[in-house]
């Protein structure tokens, strides 16, 4: 029999997209710390606001029991990558949690399964826990192949992944179809 994998932590994470200011999503950002109130909802909670207000967001979050996340990073830890961000760089702004593998950036931008796989194991030797994303597209669905897309795009996340990196992230199912 195999063994039982331990309970997990529920995570709610809000993808700002490309939305908000820096002054903005600070504002935002306070709002929400005082809706929380403190309270532990019996989860998680992360921010996820565009790079540019990652800073303003982690100061109003400073001390509030939610956290900072990201939403993409560059697997490699410096050079010349215009217009990305890498690992160590989200981590230094406060980052506990990034987005690897949105539907937006496997479609939109041409990121691949090795893509994210790649992003997935650099959050983790960056210290930053990756929430990974996957899902089908609405043919994919309609086509009733929904299961084989995400056993294929977690297999190819994980593959090779020892059982404890593997417990250190999160799974978000989110269909492109739903976007």
């Amino acid at each position: 029999m195999a063994a039982a994998w331990p309970r997990r932590p529920r995570l709610v994470a809000g993808n700002w997209k490309m939305h908000k200011t820096a002054p903005e999503a600070a504002a935002l950002a306070r709002e929400l710390v005082a809706l929380a109130g403190g309270a532990n909802p019996g989860c998680a909670v992360a921010l996820c606001p565009p790079f540019p207000a990652l800073a303003a967001v982690g100061e109003a979050l400073r001390g509030s029991g939610l956290h900072l996340g990201a939403q993409n990073l560059h697997p490699a830890t410096h050079g010349a990558f215009t217009g990305e961000v890498s690992g160590p760089m989200l981590a230094a702004l406060g980052c506990r949690f990034v987005i690897v593998g949105h539907s937006e950036r496997r479609h939109g931008m041409g990121e691949d399964d090795a893509a994210v796989a790649q992003k997935l194991r650099a959050a983790r030797r960056d210290g930053l826990t990756p929430i990974v994303c996957v899902g089908e597209t609405l043919a994919e669905r309609e086509g009733g192949r929904t299961a084989e897309v995400l056993v294929r795009q977690a297999q190819a996340a994980y593959e090779g992944l020892a059982r404890d990196e593997a417990l250190a992230t999160v799974v978000a199912y989110e269909p492109v179809w739903a976007i």
